[in-house]
């Protein structure tokens, strides 16, 4: 990075590898006329593709404008790279926390520059969706009909597979653009209907006939379920997905959740105490 004496903008090297070809199988062919989306990835806001400050750039939450007026050859901007690449003007304070505006050598357009054709960032949607990532498949100690017992552990699991607890990937694709993204379940909030919940960091274990403690993932409920609606406490289980993908020269990262529902009795066991 280096500063021109003549301008309060510093400079910041930035190399936009280019667009890679079709891979031409692997991936699922798409549309090619999608419409553009643009959304700030740190925040989930919802934004205009281009606008006075420019085009917004997925990669980097930024807008970005060429400049109409390229600095002289002679400005240290260019990093003795003249007639190579362009100046643009940059600004990420309105979209990015801590963000900055300032200019910025570029060899090539950033991604999605001057068009509102699908970028790496809406294909990366695109793939996520093709995995069809889902809650958990929701198991506990009791099933169906059968009722829990007040102050004995709740064992709480999901079926593991590539919907359930990953991992799972898919590729989208467009002519000469391709994305691949990677999901992985991270763990699993579940809310116990009782005004409780448990975090569990992993799928958590399936019963084993005479296990008394889950070694992972359990809850013991206080209060019997008799005076809920349904006489059952409704049980919400949130899977957290950590997502990366690249292609199209862009990379980046997002966490997406999944529910599940379902429901389970739970009783007081009588105890009855005869005299003879």
């Amino acid at each position: 990075m280096s500063c021109s004496p003549n301008t309060t903008f510093c400079v910041i090297d930035v190399e936009q590898p280019g667009t890679p070809g079709d891979p031409g199988g692997g991936g699922s062919s798409l549309d090619p006329v999608i419409e553009r989306r643009c959304v700030v990835s740190q925040t989930g806001q919802a934004v205009t593709c281009e606008g006075p400050l420019g085009w917004f750039n997925d990669a980097d939450d930024c807008y970005w404008r060429l400049l109409e007026h390229q600095p002289p050859e002679t400005d240290p901007i260019w990093g003795g790279r003249y007639p190579e690449g362009a100046i643009y003007a940059v600004s990420c304070a309105a979209t990015r926390p801590g963000g900055s505006d300032g200019w910025v050598w570029s060899a090539t357009e950033p991604p999605g520059y001057g068009g509102v054709g699908v970028t790496p960032a809406q294909l990366a949607q695109q793939a996520i969706s093709r995995m069809e990532l889902s809650g958990p498949a929701i198991r506990m100690t009791i099933d169906g009909d059968e009722s829990g017992v007040v102050g004995v552990p709740l064992w709480l699991w999901t079926e593991v597979g590539p919907t359930t607890w990953g991992p799972n990937s898919a590729t989208a694709s467009v002519p000469g653009l391709s994305v691949t993204a990677t999901a992985q379940a991270r763990r699993i909030v579940w809310s116990m209907g009782d005004g409780r919940s448990e975090t569990c960091a992993g799928p958590g274990t399936p019963y084993y006939a005479g296990g008394i403690t889950s070694p992972t993932c359990q809850h013991i409920y206080e209060k019997a379920s008799a005076g809920q609606p349904d006489g059952a406490y409704p049980v919400t289980a949130t899977t957290t997905w950590d997502v990366t993908w690249s292609g199209g020269g862009a990379s980046g990262s997002l966490s997406v959740t999944r529910q599940s529902t379902a429901s389970v009795r739970i009783g007081e066991v009588q105890v009855l105490i005869t005299q003879e």
